[in-house]
């Protein structure tokens, strides 16, 4: 027995085997990993000139996504097919004004919704923070602070036209969804503010976060990590995985705004950076990755479609651009879109699953990217929003169609009243070399 134990000690000597009571096995330690970024550095390459078209590609890339899906927002494909064709331009925005939506009724080629509204609202909260200590709580209380100024507006409006008076309800009644959710959360009302999330929207995991999650990925460029630990932070409006979505979309920005990268690598961070460890779920993993995977299989089988799998009887727009075959390739990634399909459009799940798409199926092609996600319909303005900042971080202000710049420029500061061209150098004043 004695040469046994001897034997067993010398196989297993790496591990150390017990000679006495006093002795055990030492197991290896795996490092900590995925640790959230407390600190910011600038990446060099970034020069003010580079960052400055970035930034600028970022909030006139997501205004012209806006701006192409808000005249047929919500609408199914086959809609927009039938009354418009194609849609490869900016078009007038004939529609009634709304809270979520454009804020006047028929409205200019260029006019923008509650997606461009959110940019300027975060642009304008970023700007009043010290970059280095952004708290939720007074994220907060700088919505509620806007809800009541426009309460106070109604209030104090003695027009005699009821046009007026309903513009004012509008503003108001935009902010009152978040309102209702941020005043809990301010007066650390644990139970109020878990009521009052639950209701938001009618309770379900809606895109909350990613309107205004672009932004703040371009406050802390060529950094994921800490766009990704910030974004989640103020994502106090969000349910479930809906929060690790709101991160990955201010990281997606950021990484775009690295200088050199391939489009791949923008996505592709959806499988490293994880601080909130969502991977580590148990039974269920991380969904955003998994939505990433389904993504990247859909563009990889639509664009597996040769002449062959044409369909000859199939009806393409008069005015379709591009080839019989990219259509089909097209057609086969919206089919496979629809077998995801979640019970609302601006489910955050959904939005995240078509945005990736269009970046993977589309190389990073800014133009045909917003092509692909305004002519799939649905949320197509929300989606477009926030494709459409993230390429355009991507392609920089130089790589966005010239017309399309132009147009949303024109219109949003003369009709719709934010000056684009002005947030963006808010941003990169208070943010250049922090």
């Amino acid at each position: 027995m004695r040469h046994i134990l001897i034997a067993l000690c010398s196989v297993l000597g790496l591990f150390g085997c017990k000679k006495n009571g006093n002795d055990s096995i030492s197991f290896p330690t795996v490092k900590e990993q995925n640790k959230v970024q407390e600190t910011f550095s600038w990446d060099t390459t970034l020069t003010r000139d580079v960052y400055t078209d970035k930034v600028r590609g970022f909030i006139i890339g997501s205004a012209i996504g806006d701006a192409m899906g808000a005249p047929t927002e919500m609408w199914h494909r086959d809609a927009i097919v039938t009354q418009l064709g194609y849609i490869d331009k900016l078009d007038v925005v004939i529609r009634e004004g709304s809270p979520e939506g454009p804020w006047d009724f028929n409205m200019p080629a260029g006019g923008t919704t509650d997606d461009t509204r959110w940019k300027y609202l975060m642009t304008e909260f970023m700007s009043r923070q010290t970059l280095s200590a952004v708290k939720s709580r007074d994220f907060a209380q700088f919505i509620i602070d806007i809800y009541l100024d426009e309460k106070d507006d109604i209030n104090q409006d003695n027009s005699f036209l009821p046009e007026e008076l309903e513009t004012q309800v509008r503003h108001m009644t935009w902010l009152q969804e978040w309102a209702r959710v941020a005043k809990p959360y301010v007066d650390n009302d644990l139970d109020g503010y878990h009521d009052a999330i639950n209701r938001f929207y009618g309770g379900e995991m809606a895109c909350a976060g990613m309107l205004y999650a672009p932004s703040i990925g371009a406050y802390f460029p060529a950094n994921p990590e800490k766009a990704y630990a910030e974004g989640f932070k103020l994502s106090l409006f969000d349910l479930g995985y809906a929060r690790d979505i709101t991160g990955l979309t201010a990281a997606y920005v950021s990484k775009a705004m690295q200088p050199g990268i391939s489009y791949q690598e923008i996505g592709a961070i959806t499988r490293t950076v994880d601080p909130q460890k969502y991977a580590e779920s148990r039974l269920v993993g991380r969904i955003a990755n998994r939505i990433y995977q389904e993504a990247r299989q859909i563009a990889y089988d639509a664009q597996g479609m040769t002449e062959s799998d044409i369909d000859s009887t199939m009806r393409i727009p008069e005015n379709y651009p591009y080839s019989k075959l990219y259509f089909t390739q097209v057609h086969k990634a919206y089919e496979r879109l629809d077998e995801k399909l979640q019970d609302i459009p601006f489910h955050a799940g959904e939005i995240h699953l078509i945005n990736l798409t269009a970046i993977e199926f589309c190389k990073g092609d800014f133009k045909k990217a917003l092509e692909f996600v305004v002519n799939y319909g649905r949320d197509n303005d929300t989606v477009a929003a926030v494709t459409g900042a993230i390429l355009g971080a991507y392609v920089g202000e130089k790589g966005l169609p010239g017309d399309w710049k132009k147009t949303v420029l024109t219109t949003n500061k003369e009709t719709v009243g934010i000056d684009l061209e002005a947030l963006a150098k808010k941003i990169v004043q208070q943010t250049f070399n922090q």
